[in-house]
């Protein structure tokens, strides 16, 4: 590539570029496959006219995923969808986390406005910092996305953090990771984060906590459960 090419590229004002060099630039940068995919995403985005549908439609949950989150009863279960907003939970997740994360909240705002997630989630940092490099990666897929620059653009100028992750432009897709929680009345809990997708739905998926069998995080779920289900019993 001529030098004046590639400052067209880095510059946004190269249209058409071809898969190949796209390729090329993937392997000279090491890119791995998430960061090629967003390097993609960034040369060829979403017409804007499609892009401005999908981003004001409302989600609905998809009918498949809710039956396997309520399948999923014994352990916490999550359903996000565009810009980390929450579509369903189960009663486990809300006693785990201790937020009621309604349907249509917003699971980055709790991430970083909610002081109680800084404070139940041991790794916050790890796990927050992740979730900026998903909102990232996102907003490469959905650049016509407005609500979604928006929600990024306020977390950014109101949290030292996010502008800190943000501008280092390290990107991921949801993946599995672990999460620590200090519950106030439990313990310590230890989860390993599953993510599932329905082929026919990408932008939807089903966040699993699970728990070695066996462990204490295991032993104690039923005891939140049960709590929860007295809890319900009694209002």
């Amino acid at each position: 590539l001529s030098p004046d090419y590639y400052s067209r590229l880095e510059q946004g004002r190269q249209a058409n570029i071809s898969d190949e060099v796209l390729d090329a630039l993937a392997r000279a940068l090491r890119l791995d496959e998430v960061e090629h995919a967003d390097l993609r995403d960034l040369a060829a985005p979403t017409p804007r006219h499609r892009a401005a549908t999908t981003a004001h439609a409302m989600q609905r949950p998809d009918p498949g995923l809710l039956r396997l989150m309520h399948t999923l009863d014994h352990v916490p279960v999550l359903l996000l969808g565009h810009r980390g907003t929450v579509l369903a939970r189960n009663a486990l997740l809300t006693e785990v986390l201790g937020r009621p994360l309604e349907p249509g909240t917003s699971f980055v705002r709790y991430m970083f406005q909610d002081p109680a997630a800084r404070e139940r989630i041991v790794n916050w940092a790890e796990f927050a910092s992740a979730t900026v490099a998903t909102m990232r990666r996102e907003t490469a897929r959905r650049p016509h996305d407005n609500r979604l620059a928006a929600l990024m653009a306020e977390l950014r100028s109101g949290d030292d953090d996010v502008a800190r992750w943000w501008d280092d432009h390290t990107v991921r897709d949801y993946t599995s990771v672990a999460k620590h929680i200090q519950h106030p009345t439990a313990g310590p809990l230890s989860f390993d984060i599953e993510i599932v997708c329905a082929p026919h739905e990408p932008d939807q998926r089903l966040v699993v906590y699970t728990a070695q069998p066996d462990s204490p995080t295991a032993r104690v779920l039923p005891i939140l459960a049960s709590w929860n289900t007295a809890r319900a019993a009694a209002s």
